[in-house]
């Protein structure tokens, strides 16, 4: 192939390829595991993957994991500049929560943690996760560089800043691509990958209420 002519919409393809490869790397190197097939992943009682953290609501509010503790959360890192693979997963998660029953689907938070937080403003993050097609009740979190870096190693989430020009406000961020079933109290569950259907993630969503209620 003449990579010199390769067309510019393959970039972004690319870059998420390897991303994701390179998360479920090191998932599994995390757990010992193929991350889809794992319903745990913990080593002498402690969490190999997430973890306390202290962010910024799109409300505007500090927040911490004990804010949402007694609700089982679906989290995806993103950011509000994401051409295509963000928006993609969360309307993925909206999918998957609309397939649940209403009593199901109330038991799910679902947050989006900003891997951008110079442009991810509490106020940008708002208006964001108000989109339609977003899973419904979700909430933006955002925070310093250094929030951000530290919860993204917790969850082993993979991101770095791929300038496009010398414009700070065009860039993209090039990150795995995931979503994070974490149990109530904050414990690490399932991963799902990029492009993992709806439907198997609705079923296994059901299947964790099950199992936690027996």
């Amino acid at each position: 192939m003449n990579w010199s002519n390769r067309p510019a919409w393959l970039l972004p393809v690319i870059a998420s390829a390897v991303c994701v490869v390179i998360a479920v790397i090191a998932l599994i190197n995390a757990t010992g595991q193929a991350p889809s097939g794992t319903p745990t992943a913990r080593e002498s009682g402690q969490a190999l993957i997430g973890g306390d953290f202290e962010l910024v609501a799109h409300t505007g509010e500090t927040v911490t994991q004990a804010d949402f503790e007694g609700r089982p959360m679906l989290i995806y890192f993103g950011f509000t500049y994401c051409p295509d693979i963000c928006p993609m997963s969360l309307q993925v998660m909206a999918q998957a929560l609309q397939q649940l029953d209403e009593n199901e689907r109330a038991q799910f938070q679902p947050l989006l943690i900003s891997l951008d937080p110079e442009r991810d403003t509490p106020e940008a993050l708002a208006q964001y996760v108000e989109t339609p097609v977003f899973p419904e009740g979700l909430v933006g979190l955002t925070g310093s560089p250094e929030q951000i870096a530290g919860v993204a190693s917790a969850y082993r989430v993979y991101y770095a800043r791929a300038e496009a020009d010398a414009s700070m406000a065009d860039y993209l961020i090039d990150h795995s691509s995931l979503i994070y079933l974490m149990d109530q109290q904050g414990r690490f569950v399932e991963v799902f990958p990029h492009a993992t259907p709806p439907e198997r993630i609705a079923q296994r969503l059901q299947r964790f209420l099950q199992e936690d209620a027996a």
